[in-house]
């Protein structure tokens, strides 16, 4: 991790290349705040509008902290609006008619219920880009369907591919849907933006699903199945593609992945382990006869990890050009030189425990970079600001009934 006199300070006064660009934030949870996040670090005014209670990733807690709202809170201001009364949903109408972009991750009909159709959003703001994130996307037979990822990553085909033959099929441990999705998100919004930008249309409505970015990280599996007629079956942490491909056991009792996934490299490793004899052996000649036969092959690279702690048959590897690398945990990580000096874990001032390591700001800009600009807001911290920004008091909200 970084050292303490490296620490982050936050400095509204940073402008990112997104300076200038207002994001509207209804959305709650994972997907929404990760895609509002992305815009926030590189600069976007990324208003999120929470409901009195605020969002419900705050209630994500580790000792009493809530670490994941620190971290996808942090470039984004918060106002806090009860929009069950009009007078709080007329102030968010002002608020997304000076808005360039609006998220929203409602049940698919919700806006509309609410008097919030894109079509009377693009009267109120023609050029306005809104995101509408759901499960299964705007349209379709599963459009109404409760839109959690654990759903998406499970009907998406993801998780029967993930684990060992032998036993059931395994969830990913975090919202990787809704990861995939936000980074999808964003790189729509910068697309719909440039579209905009260069006169090819004004606003315009990007349905969002969790599903079919997850599902499109699986590559080819439909045509595969079409091709073939088989279902590719789970094989725990090698590969129904590429031979070698797998973890291994040190004698240290940790764990090195590896990938022979190109001809020269698959037979320098074969080099490596003392096995040359198998670069002739038609069962391992070709990567389609080493998938084949790829028990064998793990055998053989088995046998010569576990007699090398993890070091040594890193050592070893890279030496020889093989891509090998040591499996990770945050432990790992955080004394990890490669992760320090290049700062991708950067530690960040916080009000509640000093400072908190946080992943860094990414992709790196050469010129443009991305800014640390606000801590995560306290719910409803910015609400006389960004009221006043559109004309409104506190005092304009009373009196709802």
């Amino acid at each position: 991790m970084a050292e303490p006199d490296k620490t982050v300070r936050f400095d509204a006064t940073r402008k990112g290349p997104l300076h200038g660009i207002r994001v509207v934030d209804l959305s709650r949870v994972v997907a929404g705040n990760m895609l509002s996040l992305q815009l926030g670090d590189f600069g976007a005014d990324v208003i999120k509008v929470e409901p009195p209670q605020g969002d419900a990733l705050r209630e994500w807690r580790d000792k009493g902290h809530s670490l994941h709202w620190k971290t996808y809170g942090r470039n984004k201001r918060s106002i806090a609006l009860n929009l069950r009364q009009p007078k709080a949903l007329d102030a968010l109408k002002k608020l997304i008619g000076k808005a360039d972009v609006f998220i929203e991750n409602f049940r698919p009909g919700t806006l509309e219920e609410m008097g919030l159709s894109p079509k009377s959003l693009l009267e109120l703001n023609p050029s306005l880009i809104i995101v509408r994130i759901s499960g299964f996307g705007q349209t379709g037979p599963y459009a109404k369907f409760p839109g959690f990822g654990t759903l998406v990553e499970a009907m998406s085909g993801f998780a029967s591919r993930t684990g060992f033959p032998d036993r059931e099929p395994v969830l990913p441990p975090l919202a990787l849907a809704d990861m995939i999705s936000g980074l999808t998100g964003a790189n729509a919004v910068m697309m719909a933006l440039f579209a905009r930008e260069r006169g090819d249309a004004n606003g315009q409505v990007i349905d969002l699903s969790l599903l079919e970015p997850i599902f499109a990280s699986l590559g080819p599996e439909a045509s595969i199945y079409r091709v073939t007629g088989k279902v590719k079956q789970r094989s725990g942490s090698g590969s129904n593609t590429v031979s070698p491909r797998n973890v291994y056991l040190c004698s240290d009792g940790k764990y090195v992945a590896l990938s022979g996934s190109t001809q020269v490299i698959a037979m320098r490793i074969f080099d490596i382990v003392g096995r040359p004899e198998m670069k002739d052996d038609p069962r391992f000649s070709t990567n389609m006869e080493r998938v084949r036969h790829r028990e064998l092959v793990d055998e053989a690279l088995g046998a010569w990890f576990v007699t090398r702690s993890r070091d040594d048959a890193l050592a070893a590897m890279r030496a020889a050009g093989a891509t090998v690398g040591p499996v990770y945990d945050i432990a790992d990580i955080s004394t990890d030189k490669h992760f320090a000096e290049r700062g991708i874990v950067v530690e960040v001032e916080d009000a509640d425990l000093g400072s908190i390591p946080q992943h860094n700001i990414f992709p790196r800009f050469s010129a443009t970079p991305g800014v640390f600009r606000h801590p995560a807001p306290d719910v409803g911290e910015q609400t006389d600001a960004i009221l006043k920004e559109i004309g409104l008091t506190p005092g304009d909200l009373e009196g709802d009934e």
